[in-house]
Parts: structure tokens; sequence; C-alpha cells
């Protein structure tokens, strides 16, 4: 089993390494002065050797630090709760929402694929040997963050100790669970494709997580002791039952299809997610326009996408709305909830920016036009042309800010009606700097992305993305939505300072992208 996993990570780190090379070449500059050769140079394998090293360590810890930092500890001041019952509370209801969205065993990925079916490797020991290494990750990752954290809540240190354990249990149960479901039902089931069952039962549990410490409901460390020694037992069984069972290949040629891996070659992945979006445009209604010219074509292309363009921004919308009710019960029935809301409002504004970011559809609508209409079209010289390109540029932005708008203005109303409930402000302009800055900000990644698509088109015609500067500065702005989590700012002054810098970005961002995308907007080699 360990020579087996070697191979595998070598394989892994070996792809990995080439995708850092291959992404050195694509900067600015830097890919003029660079050989195709590249790939063959010791030096520059031992660079990307330690570049994947550092990816690796970095990704068993800092997404456990986010997780902890921002879903539990830095819900605790929301709650008058007792902190140390309100951080078990939370981390055992979300935990079981991670073993149920996340195995890790179920999930077809392309490092499988190429182990087990290009390479043929024994796919139990290559599952067996993968999997316990992920969860030797888990409890590596979390356990620094539940120790500083949950001491600061308050929990005993012994408690801080077996909390990584449980995360490792509640993978375990649910990865025995659907091995148990394969053998009776010979169907493999795929983590990536969650039941409606499944997502109600997520949102039940999320509901129960930060719904219940807001009525000073919440479980404490006998209750929870009681959760973990079950889980312990159940996940010893499992264990076994994982080890025992023998139909790995069976289970994951089943699985690791092109379709659910997406790869191959250029060509399978081009079909398959042309195939999934071709599902969501309507072509059989006769959509019409009274519109004109580079209007009429956009106006048809959205008709026809609606589906792609607006189904999340909708269930978002719905989420949104269903949150501000709890959270509008929660301060009508809980005083010192109230207080605590309307503090937050008036001093947590910056937060706002991370949501926003992870809000905006701008990501996910740039790469649908230019699956469904940009890689086809940019093959077309006129299409090049500079006229087109504006009009178009021009009609899109105007659909992306009022399809991200919606949300934003259920949040921006919502804040203010949530600031009027818990007992208002002295100054009647938080009210409006509260609505606008949100509403700004979508604007501003609305504005953000569009701009980004033009002047980087990262994708060439196999949908691929070839530009690792797109990847930079999608980085650069995460990181810098993360970072505003950790400002406290008055919402007076920093809303004014937000909206006056959303308006600028945005004018100073269109005048290049009217300047320079005619030279950018093209397809990637």
């Amino acid at each position: 089993m360990l020579e087996s996993f070697v191979i595998s990570f070598k394989l892994k780190n070996t792809y990995r390494v080439n995708s850092i090379i291959y992404s050195i070449k694509q900067l600015p500059i830097i890919k003029k002065l660079l050989p195709n050769s590249l790939y063959k140079s010791k030096g520059l394998k031992i660079f990307a050797n330690i570049i994947s090293i550092l990816i690796e360590i970095f990704n068993i810890f800092i997404g456990k630090f986010l997780y902890v930092l921002l879903m539990i500890f830095a819900m605790l001041q929301l709650y008058k709760t007792n902190s140390a019952d309100t951080f078990l509370h939370i981390f055992t209801f979300l935990t079981v929402c991670g073993g149920l969205l996340n195995t890790y065993m179920f999930n077809p990925t392309k490092d499988k694929y190429y182990a087990m079916v290009i390479m043929n490797m024994n796919a139990k020991k290559y599952t067996l040997s993968n999997y316990y290494y992920q969860l030797i990750k888990l409890i590596i990752g979390f356990l620094p963050f539940t120790i500083i954290f949950g001491t600061i809540a308050g929990l005993p240190l012994w408690i801080c100790l077996i909390l990584p354990i449980f995360v490792v249990m509640a993978k375990l149960i649910f990865s025995c669970y659907c091995i148990k479901d394969f053998q009776k039902t010979r169907k493999a089931k795929n983590e990536n494709l969650p039941t409606k069952i499944l997502w109600t039962a997520i949102a039940i549990l999320v509901l129960i997580s930060y719904g219940l410490p807001a009525l000073n409901i919440t479980i404490n460390s006998t209750i929870f002791i009681v959760i973990f020694i079950i889980s312990l037992l159940l996940g010893i069984y499992s264990f076994i039952t994982i080890n025992k069972f023998n139909d790995y290949k069976i289970m994951y040629k089943q699985l690791l299809t092109e379709k659910n891996v997406y790869m191959v070659s250029n060509q399978s992945s081009t079909e398959v997610i042309k195939e999934n979006s071709l599902k969501q445009i309507e072509l059989d209604k006769n959509y019409t326009s009274n519109k004109s010219g580079f209007a009429y074509f956009h106006d048809l292309f959205v008709k026809r996408h609606k589906k792609i363009l607006t189904e999340a921004v909708k269930k978002q919308s719905v989420v949104i709305l269903l949150i501000l009710i709890v959270i509008i019960i929660g301060v009508s029935i809980n005083n010192d909830f109230k207080v605590k809301t309307n503090e937050l409002l008036l001093s947590y504004l910056p937060y706002f920016v991370f949501i926003m970011y992870i809000l905006n559809r701008g990501t996910t609508l740039t790469q649908a036009m230019f699956m469904n209409c940009d890689h086809s079209m940019l093959t077309y010289r006129i299409y090049r042309t500079p006229k087109v390109i504006l009009g178009i540029f021009k009609e899109r932005l105007k659909t992306l800010i009022k399809i991200n708008m919606i949300p934003s203005l259920i949040i921006g109303g919502g804040l203010a009606i949530l600031l009027y409930i818990t007992g208002g402000t002295s100054n009647v302009l938080n009210y409006f700097v509260l609505f606008f800055s949100i509403i700004a900000m979508s604007i501003f990644f609305s504005v953000h992305y569009l701009v980004m698509y033009y002047l980087l088109q990262p994708y060439n015609v196999n949908t691929e993305m070839k530009s690792s500067t797109y990847r930079v500065v999608q980085g650069l702005t995460y990181f810098v939505s993360w970072y505003m989590i950790q400002i406290k700012l008055a919402t007076l002054p920093f809303g004014i300072a937000m909206i006056i810098f959303c308006i600028a970005y945005s004018i100073i961002s269109l005048f290049i992208a009217y300047k320079y995308a005619p030279k950018t907007f093209k397809l990637r080699i």
C-alpha cells in the first residue's frame, strides 16, 4: 500500500510541477524570455517542486484556519450563549455537513483517473493509501486551530485535541454508508452531484448550527462527549468495513467516467462541457427582441441562456431572504442578539466586501459567455473588430450588473431594515450608506470581472484556462476581499469611502477596457 501511495504522490506532484512551469511561462514578459525547453531544466524543476511542497503545506493548513476562524470562532460574538458551548455546537453540526458533502473517496478527480484508469494501478491500494493520507492531513491541519481558537473560546484542552478526530470519524462514517449503498444498489455516488434530499439535510444542519444559539440553545461538553463516543464506535466499524471492501475497481469504473472527471483529452473535455451547457440553453422557444444591433444579438443570448445566467442568483436570493427572516425573528425575541446585531451593522461593513465577492457571479457568467458564444464567434474576424467588441461589452456590462443587483438589493435593503428594527442610529445617513455601499460593491465586482475577462481573456478554444495573469488577479481579488474581514471601521466613513472607490475604479477600468479590449480580447493558443 505504501508503494502505491508513493507512486500516486509522485504522479500528482509531477502533474502539479508541470502545471507550475506552464503557469510561469504564461506570465507577461517572462514568457518571452523562457524557451520551450524549460521543462527539461533541472534547476527549474527543483524550484517547481519546492513550490509544489509549499502548496501542499498551504493546502493542509490555510483552509482549516479560515474555516475555524470565519465559520465558527468569528460567529461567537453574535451570540450571548456560553462561548465554549457555542463553539462546540457550531463545530459539531458543521462537521456533520462536511462529512455529508466531502468524503474524498467519492470525489472523481483527475489524479484518480490517471492512476486507476490510465495507469491501471491497484484500485484498493491506491484508494485506501490516498484516503488515509487525506484523513491524516485533516487531523494535522485542524489540530493547531482547534487548540488555539477552542481554548480562546473556553474549551478544555482535551476536548480541543479530540475535535479533529471527530472530523475524521464523520468522514469515515459517511464513506462507509456510501460503500454499503453501493453494495446494495451497485450505483456509485458522486459527491459532486448531491441530491435534493442531501441539500435539504445540509440546509437543516446549517440552520441548527447558527439558528439554535440565537435562541440560547446549544449542546454542551457532556452532550458532545456522548456524540463523540458514538461517532468513534461507528468510525471504527466504518474503518473496518472500508478496509474489507474489495470492489473499489468496479466502483471507480462507474465513478471515473469522462463525464464525471471532465478530462482524457481537450476535445472530449470541450464536448462534455458543451453537452452540459446545451442542456440549459432554451433553443426550443421562439425568442424575439425589439432591440437592434449589438443589443439585439446580446438580448437573444440572454433570453436563451437565462437558466445559466439567473438560476443560481434566484437561489442565492431565496437563501438570503431566509437568512434575513431568521435574523429578524432572532432580534425580535432575543434582546442581547438585537443589541449585538445593531453594533455589528455600525462597525462591520468591511465584512460585506468578502460576502459580495462570494455572491458575485462574474466568473461564472463570463465563462458561460465564452463557452456558449465567444469561443465560436472569436474565430470570425468581424467579431474581433473594436466596434463589435465594445458594443457587446457595453450590453454585457448592463446584464451583469442587473443580475448581480438582485441579491445586492435584498442585502442592502435588509441591512437598512435590520439597523432600524435593532434600535436604529443617531445619524440617518447610516441607512443610506449601508444600502448604497452594498450596491456599489456589487457594481464594482461586476465591472471588475468583466474587464478582467476582456483584458486578460484566459480561455483557449477548448475552454481551458491558459492565463496565469488571470489567476494571479483572481487570487489578489480574493486576498483583498478576505483581508477586509479583519478590518473593523465605522459604517459611515467606510461606506462613503467604498462608494467613492467603486465609482472611481469603475470609471478607470471601463476607460482601460475601451482602450485595450479590442487588442486583448482574442482566443488563446
